[in-house]
């Protein structure tokens, strides 16, 4: 496949630990690469990916399509509107009931790059990076929860910020979920519960054609709640569609050069260096300060 011209882009969707080989190999070979998350386990493992994209003058674009998930959409919305005053706390959760064992045994399998950590850990970690840049410090509880051995299946991460703290979490082992996101402000509070509807309707189908694609029913909207001089008004907000197509139009119009990549490769090794972070906080049983003095170019 790499010996064949007429292919200028490979995804690369394989188990998490085999990510770094097969991208070396793909990138080596001079072609553009999209890499499910996480782009690799480990953030060296990822600078050196960078750095052979760079060499070899490839685009690698990490497969961060939950920034185009309908309710992440929604809420940076809300946070530039300003609607919930000065942000104090920022909560993103995924947690689901699942107590027996996966599909795919190579997610509980920690050498294999198994584990929520790096699963949704990725997913979430990067949508706070996404709105909110890089923390001072990060304080977190990794463990197994459910029965028997395997990777972690049980997070809370919780990111400093100056003037307020953003938790990520997820587990196996919640029903009913709690909200997947919560936002408080000197204003107000935001609720949102539910996850975006995409991901369980693209395991039906093999072509979008769906005119309300990415819609969510009313009764899955977020709701605002706002201090109004005193009297507290709450209203429903319709959440923006979302649309996992418009990452591969990015990535389609990176390769044309028309626009940048839709994700930066950077934002790989930092949710991947956070995340290792997370890991030795809870370790340790302290708050690690975040060093992003080792960023590569």
């Amino acid at each position: 496949m790499l010996a064949d011209a007429s292919l200028d882009l490979f995804v690369v969707a394989t188990p998490s630990g085999t990510h770094f080989e097969v991208t070396r190999q793909i990138l080596e070979a001079g072609k553009n690469v999209v890499v499910d998350k996480p782009v690799a386990v480990a953030s060296a493992e990822v600078a050196q990916l960078m750095a052979l994209a760079r060499a070899n003058s490839a685009l690698l674009v990490p497969f961060f399509n939950r920034r185009w998930d309908g309710d992440f959409q929604s809420i940076q919305r809300l946070l530039h509107e300003g609607s919930l005053g000065r942000l104090v706390h920022f909560e993103s959760r995924f947690d689901r009931w699942s107590p027996g064992s996966t599909r795919r045994p190579w997610k509980d399998d920690p050498t294999q790059g198994g584990g929520q950590l790096l699963d949704l850990g990725t997913h979430i970690g990067d949508q706070a990076l996404a709105l909110f840049g890089r923390p001072e410090a990060v304080c977190a509880d990794v463990t197994r929860e459910r029965d028997g051995e395997g990777s972690n299946d049980a997070f809370s991460v919780r990111l400093r910020y100056p003037a307020f703290t953003a938790v990520l979490g997820a587990n196996c082992l919640s029903t009913p979920a709690r909200p997947r996101f919560h936002l408080r402000g000197s204003k107000g509070n935001y609720w949102k519960s539910g996850v975006d509807l995409q991901e369980a309707a693209l395991n039906k189908i093999t072509r979008i054609e769906d005119p309300a694609w990415g819609q969510e029913p009313p009764a899955n909207w977020g709701t605002l709640h706002v201090d109004a001089d005193g009297v507290m008004v709450t209203r429903p907000i319709e959440p923006i569609p979302g649309d996992y197509r418009l990452y591969y139009a990015g990535v389609r119009d990176s390769l044309l050069g028309k626009a940048t990549a839709p994700v930066e490769a950077i934002s790989a090794w930092r949710i991947a260096r956070l995340l290792e972070w997370a890991a030795e906080s809870s370790e340790q049983r302290r708050e690690i300060p975040c060093d992003w003095s080792q960023e590569p170019e």
